[in-house]
C-alpha cells in the first residue's frame, strides 16, 4: 500500500512538472504605464528543445519585438529583450504566469494568461463611413503635461471590423497609437484609448462637422470639442515600445 501511494505521488509530481514546463503558445497581459494601460502579447515557441519568443505591444503599434533570451527553470520563467531594455521574471501558476516587468529603475507587475484569440492589428477594408477622417481638438488636464493644453487628434477609419483608427497626443509623445474601440449609437460616440488612460464621450452635430462632449482622463471629465477634417491621415509609423510606470 505504501509503495502504491509513493508511485501515485511520483506520477502526480511528474505530471505537474510537465504541465509547468509547457509554456509554448500565446500569452496576453496588461502593463500599467506612466499614462495608462497597454496590452502585452508574448509568443513562445520551442525548437530543438530551446525556447524562443517575440513580444507585441499592440496598443502602441509595436509587433514582433525580438526576445534575446528566454529560460524556464522549474516554474520560474525569465526573458530579456534588448529592444526595450527590459527583463521579465515570473512564475508559472495553475491559471497563468505571475511576475514583474523590469525596466530600470521601474519594477511593474505583469501577469499573463494563455490566449487562443489573437489581437487583430490588420483589418479588412470597407467603404468609408460618414465620420471617417481626422478629428482634432485640445484639452487641459491639470495633472497632465504641466497644466498645458494637449492637442488631440483622432484619425477614424471604417473597416470590415467596424470603426477604428489611430490617435495622436504630441504633448505625451504619442503618435499613431491604435484606437482600442470606437462605439457609435446614433449621434453619440465613444472613443477609447486606455494607453493614455483616456476616453472621449461626445455627440455629433447634425452636419457631422463637430463632436462635443468630454475627455475622461485621470478619472475626471474635461470639456472637449473635436472638429472634423475629411482628409485622410498620413500613414503612421509604429509607436515606441512600452514604458512602465515610474516608481
Amino acid at each position: 500500500m505504501k509503495k502504491a501511494i509513493m508511485v501515485a505521488v511520483m506520477t502526480v509530481a511528474t505530471m505537474c512538472v510537465a504541465q509547468a514546463q509547457d509554456v509554448t503558445g500565446d500569452w496576453q497581459g496588461s502593463l500599467a504605464t506612466g499614462a495608462g494601460v497597454v496590452r502585452i502579447v508574448l509568443h513562445i515557441t520551442k525548437s530543438d528543445g530551446t525556447l524562443k519568443a517575440t513580444m507585441d505591444s499592440p496598443d502602441q503599434g509595436a509587433v514582433g519585438m525580438p526576445v534575446d533570451s528566454i529560460t524556464l527553470d522549474g516554474n520560474k520563467l525569465k526573458f530579456v529583450t534588448s529592444a526595450v531594455k527590459g527583463t521579465y521574471e515570473g512564475a508559472i501558476k495553475k491559471d497563468g504566469i505571475t511576475g514583474n516587468w523590469l525596466q530600470p529603475p521601474a519594477r511593474t507587475p505583469l501577469d499573463f494568461k494563455k490566449s487562443t484569440t489573437p489581437i487583430k492589428l490588420v483589418h479588412p477594408d470597407a467603404p468609408p463611413s460618414d465620420i471617417d477622417g481626422t478629428w482634432e481638438g485640445q484639452v487641459t488636464v491639470p495633472s497632465v503635461h504641466d497644466n498645458k493644453p494637449q492637442h488631440l487628434s483622432f484619425h477614424l477609419k471604417n473597416t470590415g471590423d467596424g470603426l477604428l483608427g489611430t490617435f495622436d497626443d504630441p504633448e505625451l509623445s504619442v503618435k499613431g497609437y491604435p484606437i482600442v474601440a470606437v462605439t457609435r449609437k446614433g449621434s453619440s460616440i465613444k472613443i477609447e484609448v486606455p494607453q493614455v488612460g483616456g476616453e472621449v464621450a461626445a455627440k455629433l452635430n447634425k452636419d457631422l462637422s463637430v463632436m462635443s462632449g468630454d475627455w475622461n482622463q485621470t478619472d475626471h471629465n474635461y470639456a472637449l470639442t473635436l472638429k472634423h477634417s475629411k482628409e485622410a491621415p498620413a500613414e503612421q509609423k509604429p509607436a515606441p515600445a512600452p514604458e512602465p510606470a515610474k516608481n
